[in-house]
């Protein structure tokens, strides 16, 4: 026989399928639900290394760079060039309240040599609060940070958010050397009254 004969043949052939009357035997419509648990899952071991640390999520980089062009755009004259001087040791400010966290890296005498923010990194909403948002940020003022030098870093966090723990955490992290952390929430000495609490 030809191969078109045989083909005509195959399709002829008509699919069994269960129709409503008819009930699958319960064996097969198990197997059916459960074959999920047949199929592997690879397991990836993750390995910490302070010396590489990991790369920004794809979606924080768009937004970044969306930034980048838009400040470009912006400068339209043409302005000096300043002068970069090296800095080796720094101060890193935390602040984390319930609604937002923002890092700010100093040098010694004050002056800002970067900054991030959860907003600025494309957090929305309760999401800029969170301790995600705050690594990502502190990543994100790092590698600024280390364009001018930066080595070493003192710690001084205000707030009770979230983010407070995994901005330190994600500072040493990434590869600088935290000296010191010290607390500088401002506590009132029952000054304004508060608020009233919710009735829910």
């Amino acid at each position: 026989m030809s191969e078109d004969t045989k083909t005509t043949e195959e399709s002829t052939e008509e699919v069994k399928t269960p129709t409503a009357g008819e009930k699958k035997p319960k064996k097969e419509a198990a197997e059916e639900i459960f074959s999920f648990r047949d199929e592997k899952v690879e397991e990836k071991q993750v390995k910490f290394n302070a010396n590489a640390p990991e790369e920004l999520p794809e979606s924080v980089k768009k937004i970044l760079e969306k930034k980048k062009t838009e400040k470009t755009d912006n400068k339209k004259k043409k302005k000096k060039k300043k002068v970069e001087k090296k800095v080796s040791v720094g101060k890193a400010y935390v602040k984390a309240t319930y609604n937002n966290t923002i890092v700010t890296l100093t040098n010694l005498n004050g002056d800002v040599i970067s900054w991030a923010s959860a907003g600025m990194a494309g957090f929305k909403g309760p999401k800029k609060s969170t301790p995600y948002a705050a690594q990502i940020i502190t990543r994100i003022a790092v590698e600024r940070a280390k364009e001018v030098g930066l080595q070493e870093v003192g710690v001084y966090v205000k707030g009770v958010g979230t983010g407070r723990e995994s901005a330190i955490r994600s500072l040493n992290a990434s590869g600088l050397v935290v000296t010191y952390i010290k607390d500088q929430t401002p506590l009132p000495h029952n000054g304004c009254r508060p608020k009233k609490p919710r009735r829910v």
